[in-house]
């Protein structure tokens, strides 16, 4: 594996969400513990982010959101399948739910997306090089199909597939939590082929399912990353047919670091979810931007990049 060049791509998912999360997402960029971002454009300091990330040179993408707070679409704030009793999107399985009824129109889905993209170059003065979704709403039936097409019509040429390597072996996380991830790992395997026809490309390896909040340490990390070059090295010819090229391995980590979000500042339209106002978002922070964390990274020939580094 020493042979082996590593490029990393370690996201802060949520930018724009409250000024804590962008402070602490800064704070994680500044300290080289973050090397890209993903903005929520429908987040209540997204116009703060997007400021943020212009001062500090921060690699920005879209973080598409079709499951938490509001629309970003005039025509769909009022009156759409996207929307709740209460006016507001479904929520992370309310949307799953309604989807799986048949109940979601997929041309709003669409459009929504094609607002958000539209916001995104509003706020950022580009287009985003890479566009995921938030709660992993990307890689559902039918929204699959639609984001991709939203994607090659705009010309962005990354997203994130979560398949993660040794998930299954992970013992720590719940059962409701594993059967959600083992749904985003079958969905993400029935979008591979979509993507691909559409020309999208996403990194060789994910991460991120297996160390989220409490269950980030430093060793977790470490152990995710050699877990998955392992299992990535496998599948590939023998060493000595590689290509220079091929000797590189790209891997996105997706983390969620910030400080606790106070209600009821922040959210994307509803107020801060429990996630956002939980020690939790300190506790990635403060673990990544240990120093053990850095000095691994160098010893083992690991580079911090973003997408348009590819």
């Amino acid at each position: 594996l020493r042979m082996l060049q590593v490029k990393l791509i370690v996201t802060g998912d949520d930018f724009g969400y409250c000024p804590r999360r962008n402070q602490g997402i800064v704070d994680c960029f500044l300290a080289g513990a973050v090397s890209n971002v993903s903005l929520l454009v429908n987040g209540s300091a997204a116009a703060d982010a997007a400021k943020l990330a212009r001062r500090y040179n921060i690699p920005i993408g879209l973080h598409a959101n079709l499951s938490e707070g509001s629309p970003v679409c005039e025509v769909l704030k009022t009156n759409s399948s996207l929307l709740n009793q209460d006016g507001f999107f479904h929520g992370k399985m309310g949307f799953r739910k309604a989807l799986s009824k048949g109940l979601l129109n997929m041309s709003e889905v669409k459009q929504e997306l094609k607002a958000q993209v539209e916001l995104f170059r509003e706020l950022t003065g580009h287009l985003p090089p890479h566009m995921d979704g938030h709660q992993h709403v990307h890689v559902l039936p039918e929204v699959r199909h639609v984001f991709a097409e939203v994607l090659e019509e705009y010309g962005v040429k990354y997203t994130r597939v979560p398949i993660e390597p040794g998930l299954h072996n992970c013992d720590w996380i719940p059962p409701s939590l594993m059967d959600f991830y083992l749904g985003v790992e079958e969905d993400s395997f029935n979008t591979v082929d979509v993507f691909t026809r559409h020309g999208i490309r996403w990194p060789d390896i994910y991460i991120g399912l297996s160390t989220m909040g409490k269950n980030m340490s430093v060793s977790n990390i470490w152990s995710a990353i050699d877990t998955a070059i392992m299992e990535f090295m496998s599948k590939v010819p023998s060493p000595a047919q590689l290509t220079p090229e091929s000797r590189t391995v790209t891997i996105e980590l997706m983390v969620h670091p910030g400080y606790p979000s106070v209600p009821p500042i922040g959210g994307c339209g509803e107020g801060p979810d429990d996630f956002s106002q939980s020690w939790e978002r300190l506790h990635e922070l403060q673990t990544l931007i240990k120093p053990e964390l850095q000095s691994h990274y160098k010893t083992r020939n690991i580079q911090l990049c973003s997408f348009k580094d590819l």
